[in-house]
């Protein structure tokens, strides 16, 4: 039986578990997720390069660096003001503050501690600065279909009776 691998055109489905330092799981994917290997998806830290080659039931496992994965913590992307400042629905650590610079452009920051009266904002992603362990399982490898490469983005896969999301 001829075995399908993940080279460039073809479809691929996966799942994902990425883990910090301590083996915590941070993010986990167990519904298949999609995307045309080759066109403008890519995934964290190369994981494009680790998955070539590879079959359904393949199952790889990459540690990356803070800086193949989210980078580095950048201090400068984190203050702290005075509670009293804040809204009061942005009041509780995990809070997503949308903050504008002054050429206009907007970034996500978060409430990463509140202590003492005083809160802190981080404009990191919050594995940022993390050694992370990424476990991928190939769940599908076949033809991409016609139109399929210009979908951006990865996307969940259809299954049978499954909702999809884009």
């Amino acid at each position: 039986m001829n075995r399908e691998t993940v080279e460039p055109g073809k479809y691929v489905a996966i799942s994902y578990t990425i883990a910090d330092e301590q083996g915590n799981v941070v993010e986990q994917h167990d519904l298949p997720i999609g995307f045309v290997y080759g066109s403008d998806t890519e995934l964290i830290g190369g994981m494009d390069r680790a998955i070539a080659g590879k079959s359904v039931g393949d199952t790889v496992e990459v540690s990356l660096a803070p800086k193949d994965a989210f980078g580095e913590h950048d201090p400068e992307l984190t203050f702290t003001d005075d509670l009293e400042n804040v809204p009061p629905q942005f009041r509780h650590v995990g809070a997503e503050v949308q903050m504008q610079n002054e050429t206009g452009e907007t970034k996500t920051f978060y409430i990463s501690r509140i202590e003492d009266g005083k809160v802190t904002v981080d404009g990191n992603h919050p594995l940022a600065g993390k050694t992370l362990t990424v476990r991928v399982k190939i769940i599908k490898v076949r033809d991409a279909q016609p139109g399929e490469e210009r979908t951006s983005g990865i996307h969940a896969a259809h299954a049978p009776g499954s909702p999809t999301i884009n």
